[in-house]
């Protein structure tokens, strides 16, 4: 598997950032540029996200992104993903610790999973283009975000509620969603945070509101302070 990374501005504080399914770390960039305008150390992941299951993908990318000399010595380690890359994190933590764990800013994320999934899934159309994590992302228990269980470190989830697939939306998908998850289906048990903001699926990870709440949580650990505040639910 290709591991790519890009590393910059020393910090003691650093970030790995996660790309989605079929993407690449160019949709990440200008969330990267942000963050090291910021001061941290920021390592952008390039890997193939429809090469391999969760659990390899997971044990693969982020171990390799952690043993980085610039992330190694970091005094703490954060993530911003987006969507797949979410539960790549999830994944991970479920069977590792991280000492220097810092706090994970999810992006859209299935983290109980998308009925996209389910309608599609057994699509050989599908199969082929999102390969065997995306067929992971179904809704039934077994699914792996379900299997998961609750999250134990700091998490602010970010959703989307508009989209540009309507017909995911309109004949797939329950309640205000950005076109491949629910909005209901981002949150996960033992979240700190969570925020719904006025974008779709596809871009969220450029929105600048995106940004700006992500700086602000690794920052504090809320997405605005608390009387202004959407609480988790």
């Amino acid at each position: 598997m290709t591991l790519a990374t890009t590393v910059t501005s020393p910090s003691q504080e650093a970030v790995i950032l996660l790309h989605g399914l079929v993407r690449t770390d160019r949709s990440m960039r200008r969330m990267a540029q942000a963050l090291e305008s910021e001061g941290y150390t920021v390592m952008n992941v390039d890997y193939e996200s429809r090469r391999a299951n969760i659990a390899n993908l997971a044990r693969s990318v982020i171990s390799e992104a952690l043993a980085d000399p610039a992330i190694a010595k970091a005094v703490k380690v954060h993530f911003v993903t987006h969507s797949l890359g979410g539960i790549l994190v999830r994944q991970y933590l479920h069977e590792n610790k991280i000492d220097n764990l810092g706090r994970v800013v999810m992006l859209a994320p299935p983290n109980q999973g998308s009925e996209v999934v389910d309608s599609l899934g057994d699509r050989a159309f599908f199969q082929w283009m999102h390969g065997p994590s995306g067929n992971q992302l179904g809704t039934d228990t077994n699914s792996v975000p379900n299997t998961l269980g609750p999250v134990h470190f700091e998490l602010g989830i970010i959703a989307g509620n508009r989209s540009i697939n309507w017909i995911n939306s309109l004949t797939m998908i329950d309640g205000p969603d950005d076109g491949k998850v629910s909005v209901e289906r981002t949150k996960v048990e033992g979240m700190q945070d969570h925020i719904t903001i006025r974008t779709a699926h596809p871009f969220i990870m450029r929105n600048r509101q995106a940004i700006r709440h992500t700086i602000r949580f690794l920052q504090t650990g809320r997405f605005a302070p608390k009387s202004n505040n959407q609480n988790p639910s």
